[in-house]
């Protein structure tokens, strides 16, 4: 269903925040990634690659969207890092222009029934957009879906998308502005995120280690940054990638550094196409127990709401 656009007037300015919402793996990340034009939210197979919640920018002569991309709902841990990441799933919730509720084309999980009850009594005009079109062999599957879900909840609109292989995305920005208020920019026009680059620093790091390791382990890893430093030479970055326990330190080490080695370089790759200069990272490995379960060291490590 597609409600009145009433909001939209062609010569006024709109501003508004769209949070991005849906299971693991469903492709939310690489959604914002393709909207904002750059790689703000690092991406992987594998559950819990977003840990916290991501704002990313995007101004153009007509509108200023703030995307907040969130974790994906998972009940699969019960400790304090996975109650840090509910938090950050429900404040997204909250003071938002519109909601986007991001499924898989052909594939309703029990995932996604969790999310849709968490938002049935959100008030905020919400979006229904469908990922991973590309994959279907058979488009007429598609409509008989989308009259299924559309009888789960009231959208303003639905959208099908590929966001890899950016199909339909300029329909669905279209769309997002129609719905959004008339306003005023509230960030500079050449903002992409409210995160720093000592941020995106650790989380390139993350995704390599993640894309890397098996299932279990990259949700008991974190990275911060010790040094972040403009000088001569380039940008120097020192990084400590934090584990819970000996034999994970081995694991992420490698045998003779080496994986730890791989890891860092191609890290650096990325950082060097990002910020657009030389990087000299150095990165190291520290236990520190049971550090999921801990509030105090989660604040410690940036984890706040």
């Amino acid at each position: 269903m597609t409600l009145n656009k009433s909001n939209c007037k062609p010569d006024a300015f709109h501003f508004g925040y769209v949070t991005i919402i849906g299971r693991p793996n469903v492709g939310k990340s690489t959604l914002l990634n393709r909207l904002i034009g750059e790689k703000l939210s690092i991406t992987s197979r594998k559950p819990q690659t977003t840990q916290r919640r991501l704002l990313g920018i995007k101004t153009n002569d007509s509108s200023q969207v703030v995307y907040i991309d969130t974790p994906g709902i998972q009940s699969k841990y019960k400790d304090a890092m996975n109650r840090y990441m509910h938090r950050e799933i429900k404040n997204a919730l909250s003071d938002i222009d519109v909601l986007i509720l991001m499924v898989e084309a052909l594939k309703w999980m029990p995932a996604d029934n969790e999310i849709l009850e968490l938002i049935k009594d959100n008030k905020t005009p919400t979006m229904l957009v469908i990922n991973k079109v590309d994959k279907i062999k058979d488009k007429d599957k598609l409509l008989p879906y989308i009259r299924g879900l559309s009888a789960k909840k009231e959208f303003i609109d639905v959208v099908p998308i590929s966001s890899s292989k950016n199909i339909n995305i300029v329909n669905l920005e279209n769309s997002i502005r129609s719905f959004l208020p008339i306003g005023v920019a509230e960030f500079p026009e050449d903002h992409m995120t409210d995160r720093s680059e000592r941020y995106l620093a650790s989380e390139y790091i993350r995704e390599k280690l993640i894309q890397k390791l098996g299932e279990e382990l990259p949700y008991r890893i974190t990275v911060t940054i010790d040094k972040f430093a403009r000088e001569k030479h380039g940008l120097t970055i020192e990084a400590m990638i934090w584990v819970e326990s000996d034999s994970q330190k081995a694991i992420v080490i490698g045998k003779d550094g080496g994986f730890l080695k791989s890891v860092g370089e191609q890290s650096r790759k990325d950082m060097e196409r990002l910020f657009d200069e030389k990087v000299f990272l150095r990165t190291w490995v520290k236990v520190k127990k049971n550090w999921t379960e801990d509030q105090n060291l989660l604040k410690q490590f940036g984890f706040e709401n």
